[in-house]
């Protein structure tokens, strides 16, 4: 998608504000009013040339058109008509008509929906009958400073994109489209931690909180499936274009009930037939969504099909699937399996891993199964584990060869005591017989023993 020019943007901004404001100051109809209105249109009509919608917002101390920051003192006059009807941000889909702008611009010089007159977070009746211009607010997050291979950076981006992406699905599910400004937000500065510490991420991706799972789930597999796409080295808007379409994967699901969703128990069959529809109605949801990459609605739709015919929507097969739908798929199965949820206890990274390679070549492509396995190896980085002697040490970095056999930093001693000074050992070059581990034992629930094993790392 290009661009925004300055000077269309600074336009568009600039005939609002007087058509705003020729409105509170002249009778309807007067010819002032009218060319404002033309020029309003105008504006409109330049924008919509590149862009399916336009989106215009409000934060902190700027004025952001579709991505483009301008300054709030710039636009105070509009920017406080804005904020007396209670509005923090302006969608304007291709097909306004001159009587939805008119309409829009009356509605904020009286001043409609002052925000003494309306509940917290209604919008103004005024404001909530148009068919192309959508309403609503901006969910402000706290801007992630520090650099994005710091540990305790990519901490504050990955809590700050799981609340994002619980802002998304809100979105998919109060407004039948997601936000894609919001979401692509998210995943750029996704992106950039996975280029610049993938290690430290992909570790953050083994934390699960149960009230959290769709919204930690959805964060996990974009992170994992661009991990995997940077392994093939895919990089840029590519590389973010795969981690839009994995964020968005499971989307279709806000359509499906909760009974369902939830249920402790195996689903009927008509349940599952239920719970099969996520993915068209998911991928009918964002082929709908306005500057949504074509991948994306793709991959909502792919996701559940398999190489050798079997999977869901039924009766699809196809001999090939897109190479994001693939790597989706994985970290798909993967998250879905570690994950410990009130109907579903998780399972060790190596049975899942075990299941993934029995599949592969049949259900997952044989080389990217491998690829994946190479990456986390069968205790990831971030696991707490159980060394052959007894000690207790956070898994640093996998090792291909031998993923049995990582580089690891023992925290505890045999009797389960923290050691005042850990230290680093590479298993893979610990000699048999030397009197040291030589091999992990077992992975550990790190909250038994109260370590929070990235805070180690």
């Amino acid at each position: 998608m290009p661009a925004v020019r300055p000077e269309l943007a600074d336009d568009l901004l600039r005939h609002l504000a007087a058509a705003v404001r020729s409105s509170q100051l002249y009778f309807a109809g007067h010819p002032i009013i009218e060319r404002n209105l033309d020029l309003l249109a105008e504006s409109v009509g330049l924008l919509h040339a590149s862009h399916h919608e336009i989106t215009i917002g409000i934060v902190e101390s700027e004025i952001i058109v579709c991505d483009l920051p301008g300054r709030l003192d710039t636009y105070a006059g509009l920017v406080r008509r804005l904020r007396d009807a209670d509005v923090e941000r302006l969608a304007i889909a291709r097909g306004v008509g001159a009587n939805e702008l008119r309409a829009l611009v009356y509605a904020l010089a009286s001043g409609a929906g002052r925000k003494s007159e309306v509940s917290p977070g209604d919008v103004p009746a005024p404001l909530a009958s148009f068919s192309h211009i959508r309403i609503g607010r901006i969910q402000v997050e706290t801007r992630v400073t520090g650099s994005p291979s710091d540990l305790s950076t990519i901490r504050q981006l990955y809590a700050e994109a799981v609340s994002a992406a619980s802002a998304v699905w809100e979105s998919a599910a109060t407004e039948r489209t997601p936000d894609p400004a919001a979401a692509r937000a998210m995943v750029e500065g996704l992106a950039e931690a996975v280029s610049a510490n993938r290690t430290a991420l992909v570790a953050l991706t083994a934390l699960h909180e149960y009230d959290n799972y769709t919204f930690t789930h959805m964060v996990n597999v974009s992170i994992l499936t661009m991990a995997q796409a940077r392994s093939v080295r895919i990089d840029g808007s590519l590389l973010r274009e795969f981690g839009l379409a994995a964020l968005m994967h499971d989307i279709g699901k806000v359509r499906t009930p909760a009974e369902i969703l939830t249920k402790p128990d195996a689903l009927t069959e008509a349940e599952f037939a239920v719970m099969k529809r996520h993915t068209v109605d998911g991928a009918e949801m964002l082929r709908r969504t306005p500057e949504m990459p074509t991948l994306v609605p793709i991959v909502a739709f792919e996701h559940h099909l398999r190489l050798d015919g079997t999977g869901y929507p039924d009766g699809i097969r196809r001999p090939d699937l897109n190479l994001c739908t693939m790597l989706c798929s994985i970290a798909d199965v993967y998250d879905a399996m570690r994950s410990q949820r009130l109907y579903q206890q998780s399972f060790p990274t190596d049975r899942i891993l075990a299941v993934l390679k029995r599949s592969d070549g049949a259900q997952f492509d044989r080389h990217l199964v491998r690829r994946f396995v190479q990456l986390l190896g069968i205790y990831p980085p971030g696991n707490l584990v159980e060394l052959e002697t007894g000690q207790i040490a956070v898994v640093l970095q996998t090792h291909a060869p031998d993923p049995h056999r990582p580089r690891v930093r023992v925290v505890c001693d045999r009797n389960g005591v923290r050691l005042k000074v850990p230290y680093d050992v590479n298993l893979w070059e610990t000699p048999p017989n030397a009197g040291e581990t030589t091999a992990v034992r077992r992975p550990l629930d790190p909250k038994v023993y109260g370590l929070d094993p990235l805070a180690m790392m």
